[in-house]
């Protein structure tokens, strides 16, 4: 087929290799324009801009895709198809219309349940057992469109948002093959979304604070589906005032106390329910670490409460 691809993230990549691999002819690759990084905020291509870029296709990073101009250049491109995965950028009617398959995109979650910006997250967050990937049928809802193929999921107890990313970055890539096969045969029927729909809003700064008065089973997923980032953080007392530092893994385990207390040299922490064991660190200013080694400079013994 020929198609376009439209995507931004790390997560994207495999599916834009898939689709190359698969020998269709990828004319455009479309992705958010580079932006500042780093400590020199140097403008930096985005993962899928990069790779296309590697690959020797053409890339259109426009700031908006709602002007007539770039439209124009979008339908001048005479496409079978769009293929789109976390591209970041909501597309008008004319743009949907345009392919004369549409535009389909690739989605992380089983919708209806968690439409939206963060749906890895807030399913790990949410303490869901099982998720999944689905290729979609674009439409001006938010992801309100019909289902072409799936792929169920597990959500592993040592799930991160950056592990289940990962794996689901792959598994979805590997449905683009099977789905366009099925579609230019007429082979696939779409299926509309059953369910009360759930929202994955976008992760605010605000909500990364832990908060150990709550259950420790919430605790734990509340840190790992925002592992890495923005990363569920806490304060600790130290003797120059808080130190702010994020967990990037933890596990439940035995224990109760005060809400907030460190009841052994392991820095198992008491919650409202129970106790979880912050497994990797990293203190503010300073790399991620497993926590043995945090502890060793910066020691929070047993009975230590935190902020």
């Amino acid at each position: 087929m020929r198609l376009a691809f439209m995507g931004t993230p790390d997560f994207a990549v495999p599916s834009l290799a898939e689709l190359i691999a698969s020998g269709h002819e990828i004319v455009a690759v479309y992705s958010q324009p580079p932006r500042p990084k780093g400590r020199g905020q140097k403008l930096t291509p985005s993962p899928v801009h990069a790779f296309a870029e590697t690959m020797g296709l053409p890339v259109f990073t426009p700031e908006s895709l709602k002007d007539a101009e770039a439209i124009d250049t979008f339908r001048s491109l005479d496409l079978d198809a769009a293929c789109v995965v976390a591209y970041g950028q909501i597309l008008k009617t004319e743009v949907l219309e345009a392919p004369r398959l549409g535009c389909l995109n690739l989605h992380g979650s089983l919708l209806p349940r968690w439409r939206g910006a963060a749906p890895i997250q807030r399913a790990i967050m949410a303490g869901d057992k099982q998720t999944g990937v689905q290729i979609m049928q674009m439409s001006l809802g938010l992801d309100e469109g019909p289902i072409l193929l799936s792929e169920l999921m597990d959500i592993l107890p040592d799930d991160t948002a950056a592990s289940l990313s990962e794996r689901m970055a792959h598994v979805g890539a590997g449905l683009w093959a099977r789905a366009l096969a099925a579609i230019d045969r007429g082979g696939v029927t779409p299926s509309e979304q059953v369910g009360e729909p759930t929202y994955a809003k976008k992760i605010t700064p605000a909500e990364a604070r832990i908060v150990w008065s709550r259950p420790a089973t919430e605790v734990d997923a509340h840190i790992r589906g925002l592992s890495p980032f923005p990363g569920a953080w806490f304060e600790a007392p130290s003797e120059a005032g808080p130190v702010r530092i994020k967990v990037l893994l933890s596990a439940l385990a035995d224990g109760s106390g005060a809400p907030g207390t460190v009841l052994d040299d392991a820095l198992t922490v008491a919650c409202g329910e129970g106790a979880v064991r912050l497994i990797r660190v990293q203190r503010e200013g300073k790399a991620a670490q497993p926590a043995e080694e945090m502890l060793r400079g910066f020691p929070l013994p047993a009975g230590t409460v935190l902020g």
